[in-house]
């Protein structure tokens, strides 16, 4: 495909080819093609919307850089995903703080309870305590249930992404589920409905 062909459709294959012979739109419309997916997956990691928007430009700034390392062996997506993650994961273990957008929220919740309907204002509840109940996870279970029950990621990509056995991320997906069961049977909301 030629340069000036180029656009977010692009495959990942001829966007990296030419980015690599200097083609810096290139590389912009892998921005554009994967910054939602990074932000979210970061944003789910770390919860505060600001720190993911950081983490997000960090994650493009290092692929900026690393592209050329890109060798083929997996997907382009898993690649990029196994930045946004180890970059999510230091910034959790560097700052090792519970952020406060629990509380952000609940304040946000209790001005807005007059303005809103009951059923609403259950499904709101229930955002808030299933945010609370996976923050409460360990960084690498939070990681691996945030790519398998959002992402919809397989068990080898999973592995690949965290350079981890299928076994021990099955085993930490497991141990999440079970995690969060117990937290959100304790607090008699909902059950969480497990996806194998």
């Amino acid at each position: 495909m030629a340069e000036n062909n180029l656009d977010i459709n692009s495959t990942d294959d001829e966007l990296i080819e030419s980015f690599i012979k200097g083609n810096q739109s290139a590389f912009n419309f892998i921005v554009r093609k994967y910054q939602k997916k990074v932000y979210w997956v970061v944003r789910k990691m770390v919860l505060d919307h600001d720190d993911a928007d950081d983490l997000t430009q960090e994650v493009f700034l290092k692929l900026y850089r690393s592209i050329g390392d890109f060798r083929g062996e997996s997907k382009f997506f898993t690649y990029v995903y196994k930045i946004a993650i180890n970059y999510s994961l230091n910034h959790l273990v560097k700052n090792k703080k519970m952020y406060k957008r629990k509380s952000d929220l609940e304040d946000e919740f209790i001005m807005s309870t007059d303005k809103i309907a009951d059923e609403e204002l259950n499904s709101k509840e229930k955002t808030l305590l299933l945010e609370e109940a996976i923050r409460s996870l360990p960084e690498q279970q939070r990681a691996v249930f945030n790519l398998r029950y959002y992402e919809n990621l397989t068990y080898d990509e999973i592995a690949n992404i965290m350079n981890k056995s299928v076994g021990g991320m099955k085993a930490n997906y497991f141990h999440a589920i079970k995690k969060l069961e117990k937290f959100l049977k304790s607090h008699k909301k909902y059950d969480l409905v497990e996806t194998s």
